[in-house]
């Protein structure tokens, strides 16, 4: 039988795992801390094909959205089909909303565009005052990822043998062997590394020159709602952050305002998603500061500034914050969406897909471990 190790067991990690075994690899996972606890885990867990450009990206996220449904319905893992809604108050971000549908009606029937009467059937804690209208999504599915990322490790050893060795770290690797921390060599025909911002262990030369950085995201969570809010919900910042707005006509006129008006925003890559748990707990945020070099302490003037646009279009029935944190991941400073490298024969790099883990992961797996 094949065999493979997989280094890290964050959602690259297992996704890169799952692929594996599926095409009759019998594959071992190592996981240095006693569970994943980095960026998988410190996200809003929101599977987000919306914010893929329309083509082959898209069309990856679909492949992970469906690998995310199957997995968690088997695994007994809460997930949440709520879909998405982008807010317009201002004709230039309707503007973009309109365009990016009359591009996509065709290749993207999951999108439409809503009118202000029709929103509130998608969100109980929407601002209508001064609703221009909102782009409408169903394909936007919700998991907890830390309920998810815990419990898919069980699910594929029990459906694919996958076997998982948490609290060992990998020190060194080679074409066809990896050293853990306690010395000893383990033999497989291929090597995934997929360590994601612990990216300067193993081969540091190489992601030296990979054009590879990191980002740190702040992040917060409020007490349990009193209900159901609906569709994850976010506004017209959002349209400057991904890339399937970036190309349209009306979104430079958009950016310019928003560099006249929220500077501040801009400067910390701020824009403000909501997403709601199983505990029915809102997850907020977030920044973005990107260098290999972090500061390690949070700001809360940050945090005040994603509550202070949130409430423009956004009102919580139970605003209080609970919990506050920060995520690093790692993240192409070129431009391209990941890092796909071999250093030597049998041993494959995936990393770098920044903000999209939960979005790409799975789907880009398949394409990659196809490929082999």
């Amino acid at each position: 039988m094949k065999s493979a190790i997989v280094i890290g067991a964050g959602i690259v990690g297992l996704a890169t795992a799952r692929a594996l075994a599926i095409r009759g690899y019998k594959v071992t996972v190592f996981e240095r801390s006693q569970q994943a606890v980095g960026a998988s885990v410190r996200n809003f867990g929101m599977v987000w094909p919306i914010g893929q450009p329309t083509g082959e990206l898209y069309e990856t996220a679909l492949r992970s959205r469906a690998i995310w449904k199957e997995s968690c319905t088997e695994a007994g893992i809460w997930h949440n089909e709520n879909g998405s809604l982008h807010l317009a108050y201002h004709d230039d971000e309707w503007a973009v909303l309109e365009e990016f549908v009359a591009e996509n009606q065709v290749l993207r029937p999951a999108v439409s565009l809503l009118l202000k009467k029709q929103v509130r059937d998608k969100s109980a804690v929407a601002v209508l005052k001064g609703l221009r209208g909102a782009l409408w999504s169903s394909d936007e599915i919700i998991v907890d990822p830390r309920e998810a990322i815990a419990k898919l490790p069980a699910y594929f050893t029990q459906k694919y043998g996958v076997e998982f060795h948490f609290g060992v770290a990998v020190t060194e690797v080679r074409t066809g062997q990896v050293r853990t921390g306690d010395g000893r060599w383990h033999e497989a025909n291929r090597v995934f590394i997929c360590s994601g911002q612990d990216f300067e262990t193993l081969y540091p030369q190489t992601f030296a020159s990979s054009g590879i950085t990191r980002c740190k995201l702040q992040m917060m969570r409020t007490a349990a709602q009193p209900a159901r809010l609906g569709a994850s919900l976010c506004a017209g910042l959002t349209l400057t952050h991904y890339k399937a707005f970036e190309k349209l006509p009306s979104l430079p006129a958009l950016r310019k305002r928003f560099e006249a008006e929220m500077p501040e925003y801009l400067k910390w890559g701020i824009h403000v998603l909501v997403s709601q748990n199983q505990f029915g707990e809102a997850t907020l945020g977030d920044t973005h500061e990107y260098g290999l070099h972090l500061d390690p302490f949070d700001r809360s003037e940050l945090n005040e500034l994603v509550i202070k646009y949130l409430e423009t279009f956004c009102r919580l029935p139970k605003p209080q914050i609970t919990e506050t944190w920060h995520g690093i991941y790692a993240k192409m400073k070129d431009g391209k969406n990941w890092f796909h490298h071999e250093p030597e024969p049998g041993v494959t790099i995936l990393n770098g897909l920044g903000g999209a883990g939960m979005t790409l992961s799975f789907g880009l797996v398949e394409e990659v471990i196809g490929e082999l």
